[in-house]
């Protein structure tokens, strides 16, 4: 959906009420990276709070599964960038804190530390990340190893990347041979271009720069079936990372600091070049 800065719950209810009187068979709904207020550190808020009981009132009216997109957590003196998971009973499942903020950039948001993955009852395991997470291709395989079989992904994004994330997203699914719902804003926050990815790194829909919903099934009886066939028939890439014997050093104790990684130097804007 269209996105300002500012406050965006009003515009959110009414989307979701479209969205549910067009497809009323829909189970679940999700919205991209800070939907509901921006990325405005100063209207970050604790969860539990007003806006997530906010949306766990929608999530219960309409009986979905609702992602909210994320929104900023004030806990204590540090915020995150976190997105909600709501069930159709209104109640909160879990939360994900944004593993990577996109640093240098998103100034003030302190990073997560684990994975999030959830269950829907008698459906499957659904894995959970947000926007730059998707850059790291260890956040993907840590959700994939813990069972998630569809990862669900808000994204803001406005920038000449975005291209390249519609890349990691269709490579993401093939080899963690998973479906990839990488959602992104559109208008003063993003530049859209959402993209649902089938398991074998098909784009089953991929939205242009406006707003659009997209609808589409899951089928995680394919899921299981690739993973157990091959992608395409072929390569079985989660069975081969599984019964390899490397190990790799990158992943080793001290790593950090005793490989070339370290020359790189600090994480900072880069500066302009005097001649």
């Amino acid at each position: 959906m269209e996105v300002r800065s500012g406050d965006n719950l009003e515009a959110m209810k009414a989307q979701l009420e479209r969205t549910m009187a067009r497809y009323p068979w829909v189970q679940m709904v999700l919205f991209g990276e800070l939907c509901a207020f921006g990325p405005d550190i100063a209207r970050a808020q604790p969860m539990p709070g007003a806006a997530e009981q906010y949306f766990c009132a929608l999530a219960q009216e309409y009986g979905i599964w609702l992602i909210p997109g994320s929104f900023n957590e004030l806990s204590g003196d540090i915020v995150y960038n976190t997105a909600p998971v709501i069930s159709p009973a209104g109640a909160v499942v879990t939360r994900h804190r944004k593993i990577y903020p996109f640093l240098p950039y998103e100034k003030g948001i302190a990073g997560g530390t684990e994975c999030t993955v959830f269950d829907i009852p008698e459906v499957g395991r659904f894995g959970l990340s947000i926007c730059y997470d998707m850059w790291f291709p260890e956040t993907t395989r840590s959700m994939v190893a813990m069972g998630a079989e569809v990862i669900l992904h808000p994204t803001m994004t406005n920038t000449s990347d975005r291209e390249l994330e519609l890349s990691i997203a269709r490579t993401s699914a093939a080899v963690n041979q998973c479906y990839f719902c990488d959602v992104n804003n559109v208008g003063e926050l993003g530049y859209g271009r959402s993209v649902i990815v089938g398991p074998e790194g098909d784009v089953i829909y991929q939205a242009q720069s406006g707003p659009e919903t997209i609808v589409f099934e899951i089928d995680l009886k394919r899921v299981r079936r690739v993973r157990e066939r091959g992608l395409l028939g072929l390569g079985q890439p989660l069975k081969s990372f599984r019964d390899a014997l490397v190990r790799y050093p990158i992943y080793t104790q001290n790593a950090a600091t005793d490989c070339a990684l370290k020359n790189l130097g600090p994480l900072e804007l880069p500066r302009r070049e005097r001649k």
